[in-house]
């Protein structure tokens, strides 16, 4: 039984599908009801922050995905990440289930060249220390021998909607005709990783034990700048590549006003400068190479022009 906690998000959702499409059975856990016509899926409900639901929901479970999508807040991220990874990691334990975890790189800190799995932790903002300590709390029980766990880590992603940065502010604004906005420097690297791409990466640490008890950087294709991400999405919507870019400082002036734009300015380091993710741990171990920059931008791009009485697809998942 292949349960994940915290299911009805963008990530979840595309593991999700994956799992669906290799005919697994699959538990999806979540505070709010989750409708599929997929067979071999079931909803149970639970909370992550309560310890005795999530006992109940995960009963029998063998492998357990941890991927919730909690608030863009610095104080909810402290006040639950920490409960929610020790639930999981409890829960683990009862049902001697592998557990996999979907992490993010905001415990590395400002990097000097490609973040790989080795990089030590430096975090620069609420967010990042509270990830370093979660990361720390399960990577302390595996290495004890008390849970066969994983993280797998990714930077930023695309191809999720008004929740990505990419999407909202470049590929959203171009769709309508409207100029793209970009936060920091257009002449900086920065690395983002296709959706879909989460969900495969995620079935397969699924499927291979043996990659149990490590980190693993999912498949991101090589970091662009911020003018060739535009310019790739104007091409691809057959649009002038007109822009604004934000610098720290109407980054910050615009957080008074929009909470997630203050959360956005703690962590302004990622945008102003280099900010690489490197994955080729993962590519070499199971043979999987990112989806390209080009193809997934298209595809977004052509999904956009859809019309929105286009059929519906043949997996639905609604969260209500």
């Amino acid at each position: 039984m292949h349960t994940i906690l915290g299911a009805g998000g963008h990530a979840s959702g595309a593991l999700t599908r994956e799992l669906i499409n290799a005919q697994l059975p699959v538990r999806l856990v979540s505070r709010r009801p989750i409708s599929t016509d997929a067979p071999n899926v079931s909803w149970l409900p639970a909370d992550l922050l309560s310890y005795n639901e999530l006992v109940k929901a995960t009963k029998g479970a063998t492998v357990l995905y941890l991927c919730p999508g909690l608030p863009y807040d610095s104080t909810v991220w402290r006040q639950q990440w920490p409960t929610i990874v020790r639930n999981a990691i409890d829960v683990a334990k009862v049902n001697q289930a592998r557990l996999i975890f979907l992490d993010n790189v905001y415990m590395y800190g400002l990097v000097d060249g490609p973040m790989t799995e080795q990089t030590l932790y430096n975090p620069m903002s609420p967010k990042g220390e509270v990830q370093a300590q979660t990361a720390t709390t399960l990577l302390d029980e595996v290495r004890a021998g008390n849970i066969r766990a994983s993280i797998a880590r990714c930077p930023d992603f695309y191809g999720s909607g008004a929740s990505s940065f990419y999407d909202a502010t470049v590929l959203d604004k171009f769709a309508k005709g409207q100029r793209a906005q970009w936060i920091g420097r257009v002449d900086k690297r920065h690395s983002y990783l296709y959706l879909p791409d989460i969900g495969k990466a995620m079935y397969l640490l699924g499927q291979r034990p043996e990659s149990d008890n490590q980190i693993w950087h999912l498949p991101t294709a090589p970091a662009l700048t911020g003018r060739e991400y535009i310019s790739l999405a104007a091409a691809a919507f057959g649009v002038p590549d007109r822009y604004i870019a934000l610098p720290k400082l109407a980054v910050q002036l615009t957080g008074l006003f929009i909470p997630f734009m203050k959360n956005l300015a703690e962590v302004f380091y990622q945008y102003d400068h280099d900010y690489v993710f490197n994955s080729d741990k993962f590519e070499q171990a199971f043979d999987m190479q990112p989806t390209s920059y080009l193809d997934g931008v298209t595809a977004l791009a052509n999904s956009l022009r859809q019309p929105t009485t286009a059929p519906a697809k043949p997996l639905s998942l609604v969260a209500r």
